[in-house]
């Protein structure tokens, strides 16, 4: 409506200034070449005013087809773009608008495409969350209630040992609850950590220590080489944890009489920071996904090998929290993962990069 109401304006403002202008100085010269006043206008009508009124028809005709035309092409993707928000209302996430029309359409279209996609990544993860934290809750109550029933009716004997496995079942529910906790706090428990400058070597010596008893107890080979100082902006408390998870990742899937090498250095504005194990390594399809919530390479939900699946979902969160980034990468008989954190201002030195380092 729009463009016919442009086309009929532009051939009346036409007609308007031919018919009335140009009639006014038709006549004058007519008449002041000696032909009568009354004999100029009629001629004036019968010639220029048909031509006129018959370009007027034509003009409108065209323009209401050049306007149908047009508001067919614009009307259709918008068209689909309503009909696949309306699929994706009601659930269908796989809606997906076709890139048509004009520039600014197809334009539209990809974002539409892109914000589906999201959309349809985000209902998957929350379909595997839920799926998953029902099978790791699932569980240890299913262990609590059969060990119970079995005390209930005599059937076991109420020692130390099986008081000793109920405790066990107790606590994988508190941790399961607690990493629960702090993913569903999200970035308000973030927003109440304060990051300070702090040497990242110390932090890592410190893990290290602490894991070295379990490294032992495992039979592993636990190598660390640190940088020193390694100055950067981080909560002690949320650095600690994050190495505190990557190193009992390691430990929990190191094959005995393997080794696991922890290593630091500093390159230019950033402190990075590796756990590198030997083992299997993790398959090229699982690798984008072991920082997801509750994804797990161990498909076997082993509770001896595998934890709930949310460690290293954890660490992706309070890294990321500081300005820093994860990163994992493996192949056969080595997994590597790594973070990085912003360095204090603090001057560096010349040190060999992480990868030649590290190979």
């Amino acid at each position: 409506m729009a463009a016919i109401l442009v086309a009929v304006l532009a051939v009346g403002i036409v007609a308007i200034g031919t018919l009335v202008l140009g009639a006014n100085l038709f006549v004058h010269l007519m008449t002041a070449d000696g032909h009568p006043a009354e004999a100029s206008q009629a001629m004036f009508d019968d010639s220029v005013g048909r031509v006129v009124a018959v370009g007027l028809v034509v003009a409108i005709v065209v323009g209401v087809a050049l306007s149908a035309l047009l508001g067919t092409r614009i009307a259709r993707p918008l068209r689909e773009v309503g009909r696949a928000a309306r699929k994706i209302a009601d659930g269908d996430y796989a809606a997906r608008v076709p890139r048509e029309g004009p520039d600014e359409l197809t334009g539209l279209a990809d974002s539409f495409n892109a914000m589906a996609s999201s959309l349809q990544e985000q209902e998957r993860l929350r379909r595997e969350f839920i799926a998953n934290a029902a099978h790791e809750l699932r569980t240890p109550l299913t262990n609590l209630q059969g060990y119970l029933e079995a005390l209930r009716d005599e059937v076991i004997p109420a020692d130390r040992a099986t008081f000793e496995s109920l405790w066990d079942e107790a606590e994988r529910l508190v941790r399961l609850s607690r990493s629960l906790d702090v993913l569903a706090e999200g970035d308000s428990a973030i927003g109440h950590l304060s990051a300070s400058e702090v040497d990242v070597a110390v932090a890592a010596r410190s893990a290290a220590e602490l894991v070295a008893p379990s490294m032992a107890q495992s039979g592993l080979a636990f190598d660390v080489e640190l940088a020193s100082p390694l100055p950067a902006r981080a909560d002690p408390d949320a650095l600690a944890q994050v190495l505190g998870n990557l190193l009992q990742n390691a430990v929990r899937y190191t094959p005995s009489g393997g080794s696991v090498r922890l290593f630091g250095e500093r390159h230019a504005s950033q402190v990075v920071l590796s756990v590198s194990n030997t083992g299997p390594g993790i398959p090229a399809a699982d690798l984008p996904h072991v920082f997801e919530r509750f994804y797990r390479v161990e498909k076997s939900r082993d509770a001896a090998r595998g934890g709930a699946g949310i460690g290293l979902a954890i660490v992706r969160q309070l890294v990321e929290s500081f300005g820093g980034t994860v990163g994992a990468e493996s192949r056969e008989g080595m997994t590597r993962f790594w973070f990085s954190l912003p360095a204090d201002e603090a001057p560096a030195h010349n040190r060999p990069s992480l990868a030649a380092a590290h190979p």
